[in-house]
């Protein structure tokens, strides 16, 4: 305790050593609005005071018989009985200096968000320790060594009781080693670099050191960041690289070649190697153009066979690789509880947390065979709340018990498994926060992002994970509505990431992140410890021991990507997942002997931010029906009509000429292909029809058998219960509609699953 200057960090970080037991600055607890007030130069009121000093007291509280280091100012008699209020066995060494002391040591630090102005302030608040308070006071005047060396003999003497008069200054005595080398006594939540996930040995662990030691201030905050390459230009890179030295990087998809070839030069120019992510959740695809689409998370959790999510994984890792990849943010560990979120509606292996760990293992198992490390998403969990955080914040409502049954089980068992990294999702718990935060109110309820008792407390603390922490993209709403940028990009840190996913204006979010290190909101400790598992993340995909001309494979590498030995197993999954989840009119089989014409529908949600054209699939549907020997009439829209050139129609007129009472003269079923795919648009996804009262909409089940096949969302049938007929093919590829088709010939069965999520909860879907 101490008043601002004393050295409350400094002193206990290295008593905390000396102990073997943690160390927590308690300014770390303040909540943003009390940082912001001292950051301007205003002293806190009691009413700030109060639910912070109640968070202290319970952090001491948690420690029990463990023990734990906290730096608090506490100087008045009233907050250090609110601290004891919570944890009545505390100590307290108080860190006594002089007013010219305490000004010099002030004027002279790099940042922090208490100014010089507030010393008066507080040496006037200042109580001292009285005699029934347990606890010393040592004089900072003298040199650090010799100050904690004071400390230790006073603390020994208040734990017998009572108040420890001024510690005499004995001869200093050795200190721990500092902070980051092999043997260094761990503060609370420090990397351990010998133990899981990183698994390094000493060499590992100098390197990691020295190269830290080596950096500039402004190569170390570089390093916090994952570019997002929107250019594949050498320019671009060199201007990424030399201004902002980031740590790692994500790139837009092209052809694989040209992204082989952005990866070498990046790796070629950089001092320190890149971490190179891709996002190979459904195999090779959205890695580059041409990678091999296996199959969706969910597609993956739709057929007993639990080697599909295996034989995913492997092929993302080998393709990724081949590109120069290191690092999937994939598996995803989200548990699709609410059939209306559709942000991760194909993207969750299913809707329990059993069918998660045992598929995500799998993929994890899968994708290590191959030089990559993983970052599972989105913690705390996504699939409670319906809305998607590019949009709009998100919320995962779960008590702690239940929460702890249900995702706390799926995390326990990634981490056990031995993942890597945990990406941040930008998603806020309000119970879990408030079990580790008592009393915290609706409105200071914070994404996962900037909430550090889910960080620290939870995922650091009670299920023990020892890896890397990144978040999701920063551009996303649901962190940006939080606070302002300049504030935000720093709180993340200070909050528990170590990692800063995509910059929005780099040289501005660089700066933020500096600010917030020379005003203190990023601790020493904080920013070394990130450091520290950046660095290991690195050494253990042993990029710190591999030439750099080594670190991208040969262009023959890339043979592998849409390699006729991939797609065959993307064509077995398809075959094994084509989902039949209702023929309740038994109109199946439907072959061109029994029904020849058939009228086709394609549904789409329209373009969205990738630019391709929604519909491109009915070429695919098309070709394959006549194929089979299908006679198809393509059904199109008025605006689609109106785009060929067509004049003079509207939806009313092609209603009029679709809907009339010779239609099943004209035709013999119906096919309706949907294709509603996309996130990040919208907060959920249904189908959206081309007008009021479409001519598309099945109004015509009543007349000739109609099959529905979705290639994507499996929640349809919220919106076409009508259909009795109805598929789940899962993806838009050829081989998964090739294999639709046949099925709804007969020619081969359906195989796959589905879980409850496709029935909506109401009754009438299931008719």
């Amino acid at each position: 305790m101490g008043v601002s200057g004393c050295g409350k960090t400094t002193i206990g970080d290295l008593v905390a050593r000396q102990l073997g037991v943690p160390f927590l600055d308690g300014d770390s607890l303040h909540p943003v609005e009390n940082v912001a007030k001292m950051a301007a130069g205003t002293p806190l009121t009691d009413e700030d005071r109060w639910p912070w000093l109640a968070t202290v007291g319970a952090e001491l509280a948690a420690a029990g018989n463990r023990g734990l280091v906290l730096a608090c100012s506490a100087l008045r008699r009233s907050y250090r009985d609110a601290i004891r209020a919570q944890a009545p066995d505390t100590v307290f060494l108080h860190l006594h200096g002089s007013k010219d002391v305490l000004a010099a040591r002030i004027e002279g630090r790099s940042g922090h968000f208490m100014p010089p102005a507030l010393l008066e302030s507080q040496l006037a608040t200042l109580e001292p320790l009285q005699a029934d308070e347990a606890g010393v006071v040592v004089d900072v005047a003298e040199p650090v060594d010799a100050v904690v060396t004071a400390a230790l003999a006073g603390i020994s003497a208040a734990l017998a009781g009572g108040v420890a008069p001024p510690a005499p200054l004995a001869p200093p005595a050795p200190l721990a080693p500092p902070t980051g080398t092999v043997g260094t006594p761990l503060r609370q939540f420090d990397v351990d670099l010998k133990a899981a996930p990183f698994n390094l040995d000493d060499d590992a662990i100098v390197w990691i050191d020295s190269t830290i030691d080596a950096m500039t201030l402004e190569e170390k905050i570089g390093q916090l960041f994952i570019n997002h390459n929107n250019d594949y230009s050498p320019e671009y890179l060199d201007g990424v690289l030399e201004n902002y030295h980031v740590g790692g990087m994500r790139y837009r998809p092209g052809p694989s070649a040209a992204v082989q070839e952005h990866i070498r030069y990046a790796q070629s120019k950089t001092r320190v190697p890149l971490l190179i992510a891709s996002n190979p959740e459904m195999g090779g695809a959205g890695s580059c153009d041409d990678g091999t689409f296996v199959c969706t998370h969910l597609q993956a959790g739709s057929h007993p066979d639990k080697s599909i999510a295996r034989q995913m994984g492997q092929v993302a890792g080998v393709e990724t690789a081949a590109l120069g990849c290191n690092w999937a943010f994939a598996p995803i560990v989200d548990i699709h509880y609410n059939w209306r979120n559709t942000v991760i509606s194909t993207r969750s292996f299913g809707n329990t947390p059993e069918i998660v760990v045992e598929r995500a293992k799998e993929y994890f198992d899968g994708i290590s065979e191959s030089p990559t490390v993983c970052a599972i998403k989105h913690f705390p969990g996504d699939g409670i709340d319906e809305r998607d955080q590019h949009v709009v914040t998100s919320y995962n409502t779960l008590g702690y018990e239940e929460w702890n049954r249900t995702y706390g089980h799926v995390y326990r068992e990634m981490i056990g498994h031995g993942v890597q990294s945990i990406m941040i999702g930008h998603i806020g718990a309000p119970e879990l926060s408030r079990h580790f935060r008592p009393g915290t109110a609706d409105k200071e309820i914070l994404p996962a992002t900037l909430a550090p008792e889910l960080l620290q407390d939870l995922l650091r603390g009670e299920l023990g994970f020892n890896g890397l922490i990144l978040t999701d993209a920063s551009q996303m709403i649901g962190l940006t509505q939080a606070m302002k940028r300049k504030d935000l990009v720093p709180a993340t840190i200070a909050a528990g990431c170590d990692m800063f996913l995509f910059f929005r204006n780099p040289a501005e979010d660089f700066q933020y992140m500096m600010e917030g290190y020379k005003t203190g909101v990023i601790s020493e400790q904080r920013l070394q410890d990130a450091l520290r598992r950046i660095l290991a993340l690195k050494a253990s995909l042993g990029l710190h021991a591999t030439a750099r001309e080594e670190l991208v494979p040969p262009v023959e590498a890339l043979g592998v990507i849409g390699s006729e030995a991939h797609r065959a197993v993307a064509a077995e999954i398809a075959d094994k997942t084509v989902t039949l989840v209702k023929d309740t009119a038994n109109s199946l089989p439907i072959t061109p002997e029994t029904h020849k014409r058939i009228r086709l529908y394609g549904i789409s949600a329209g373009p969205d931010f990738t630019r391709a054209d929604p519909l491109a699939y009915l070429d695919t549907v098309k070709d394959e029906l006549e194929k089979a020997g299908f006679e198809v009439h393509l059904f199109r829209t008025a605006e689609q009509r109106e785009a060929a050139g067509e004049a003079g129609v509207n939806f009313m007129s092609i209603i009029s000429e679709e809907a009339t009472g010779d239609y099943a003269e004209k035709y013999d079923a119906a096919f309706v292909f949907a294709n509603v795919k996309g996130f990040a648009q919208e907060a959920a996804i249904r189908i959206k029809w081309s007008s009021p009262m479409a001519a598309e909409i099945p109004w015509y089940v009543t007349e000739v058998p109609t099959v529905f096949v979705s290639l994507n969302q499996p929640n349809h049938l919220i919106d076409v219960p009508m259909v009795r007929t109805v598929i789940h093919a899962h993806a838009g590829s050829r081989e998964a509609i090739r294999a639709t088709i046949e099925k709804i010939q007969g020619k081969s069965g359906f195989q796959g699953t589905f879980n409850d999520n496709v029935f909506c909860d109401s009754f009438d879907t299931r008719l």
